[in-house]
């Protein structure tokens, strides 16, 4: 492991605990040439299916990627970092039950629509306006009275 501070190669760890959902590692690290002490996180490296997009593109699964659409959705909304890295790791572990090679995008944006309208509109509609193949403003309204129905009956 590289110091993100020196970029020296020797370090040794401090203090290793697993998750809270003992999917990942995490660890403190102390590097020998600065004496800083860094963290990273480990997690068992699996295949992912290719995400098959709506032009028939096949490209690999980016965690990055989801995580980055979702920051943006939740950008300045009560939503931690924590939550978004469960939805991450929800819709990842979905992923693999499936058992598939390859899975289409819009099953990807789905997942991430049906987490996002449990726990903020806001962020839902934000993604949903990108997600969603809106024509017109109308039916952007039509979504958000939906989305206000659903509440209201949820309530």
């Amino acid at each position: 492991m590289r110091c993100p501070y020196c970029s020296a190669t020797e370090d040794k760890v401090v203090d290793t605990r697993p998750s809270e959902d003992e999917q990942m590692i995490r660890r403190r690290r102390e590097c020998i040439g600065c004496g800083r002490r860094f963290t990273t996180y480990e997690r068992v490296g699996e295949e992912m299916p290719m995400v098959v997009k709506k032009d028939s593109r096949r490209e690999a699964y980016d965690r990055q990627k989801l995580l980055g659409g979702l920051k943006k959705a939740c950008d300045k909304r009560p939503v931690s970092t924590e939550r978004i890295d469960l939805i991450v790791d929800e819709i990842e572990r979905g992923l693999r039950e499936l058992g598939e090679k390859e899975v289409p995008s819009s099953k990807l944006g789905d997942a991430v629509l049906s987490r996002l309208r449990e726990i903020d509109d806001v962020a839902y509609l934000r993604f949903a306006s990108v997600y969603l193949p809106f024509k017109n403003a109308g039916e952007i309204m039509d979504e958000v009275q939906r989305l206000i129905r659903s509440k209201e009956e949820g309530a």
